[in-house]
């Protein structure tokens, strides 16, 4: 209970983490680099930017000052965006203790290298691979912060280090957070990256009106993609059946709380991604995560048309229900081909 956690990063995802681990009676630090909100937050107790009406525990305190933060942690939770995460960590580096446990939330791929977040840790710190978590599942933040009962998964290399993640969610008042540990770190990744880009699909059917068969469709297909990838990547099949993976799918491609799936639902409405972006005023990690997957998938030699089906709308303008008709027409194959 005397664990000291520091969360990086105090966008929406960042903030419920912080709720989280602060009703647990631990010390937690919430980190920002913009110091008016963390001013904000600091004065009304709420981050009423991205998480409004919920207020922190007094165990939560603010900081702007990256070296404190870090220095003091004994476990040190990234939440900022992927495209963020890699100049944070090196940002972290000059003040990060030896023992401190490292835990990744953050559910993205890095555009240009085509790295998974654990990744990136490791070659800015290789030493750590070790004591390098990752954290993922069906974890919508507005729903955390609300206490209703939520699952997910901690994987590492090191099982040892997975499980003192999840000891960090005991103590909780009630028990609204279950943690499962595994070791297939790059299953775990994986699935809460891609998933975000089934998502945009997701919306994008929602939004044209279609019904429930073409987004089960979709999403199936959408899981078929992932997994061939994540295999050919060294991931272990069942880890796509599970929180990480179709649980984490389910709610993204089902929840208008889900950033990605209100993209896709504002391209099916006839909006333009810039203007839907600038409304939704957070990162939808879907958008250059699809960047990355298609870039991966033809490293691998992986067939991904939804993906890359969806890269089309996204990033070439084309019309979605054409799109879709294309791939409607493709030549017939087998489920599992």
């Amino acid at each position: 209970m005397n664990e000291r956690i520091a969360i990086l990063g105090a966008g929406s995802w960042g903030t419920a983490l912080a709720l989280l681990f602060g009703t647990t009676g631990r010390a937690v630090t919430l980190w920002a680099r913009d110091t008016a909100l963390v001013g904000s937050i600091r004065t009304a107790r709420v981050n009423t930017r991205y998480l409004p009406n919920f207020p922190l525990p007094p165990t939560v305190a603010l900081s702007a000052d990256i070296a404190e933060t870090v220095a003091s942690a004994d476990t040190l939770i990234w939440a900022v965006p992927s495209g963020a995460f890699r100049e944070v960590t090196q940002q972290v580096v000059p003040y990060l203790a030896p023992t401190t446990l490292l835990v990744s939330a953050t559910k993205g791929l890095e555009e240009g290298t085509c790295l998974r977040m654990s990744q990136v840790l490791t070659e800015i710190i290789p030493e750590a691979s070790e004591r390098t978590v990752v954290l993922s599942g069906p974890n919508l933040a507005l729903e955390m912060a609300r206490g209703v009962p939520t699952a997910g998964v901690v994987a590492s290399a090191n099982l040892e280090a997975a499980r003192r993640v999840q000891s960090l969610v005991s103590g909780l008042p009630e028990p609204t957070f279950r943690l499962y540990t595994g070791q297939d770190v790059v299953g775990v990744e994986l699935g809460g990256a891609v998933k975000n880009v089934i998502a945009i699909g997701a919306g994008i059917c929602d939004g044209l009106g279609f019904g429930d068969n073409s987004k089960a469709g979709l999403v199936t297909r959408g899981l078929a993609e992932t997994m061939r990838l994540g295999i050919a990547l060294g991931a272990e099949t069942a880890t796509f059946l599970g929180l990480s993976g179709v649980g984490d799918l389910f709610a993204t491609t089902n929840s208008r709380l889900s950033r990605n799936y209100r993209v896709g639902l504002g391209l099916g409405q006839g909006k333009r991604l810039p203007d839907i972006l600038h409304e939704l005023g957070q990162v939808a990690e879907g958008v250059p995560t699809t960047h990355v997957v298609c870039a991966l998938s033809q490293r691998c030699g992986i067939e991904m048309p939804l993906c890359q089906a969806l890269y089309s709308v996204l990033f070439e303008n084309r019309d979605a229900p054409q799109v879709i008709r294309e791939l409607m027409l493709r030549p017939p194959k087998g489920e599992y081909s």
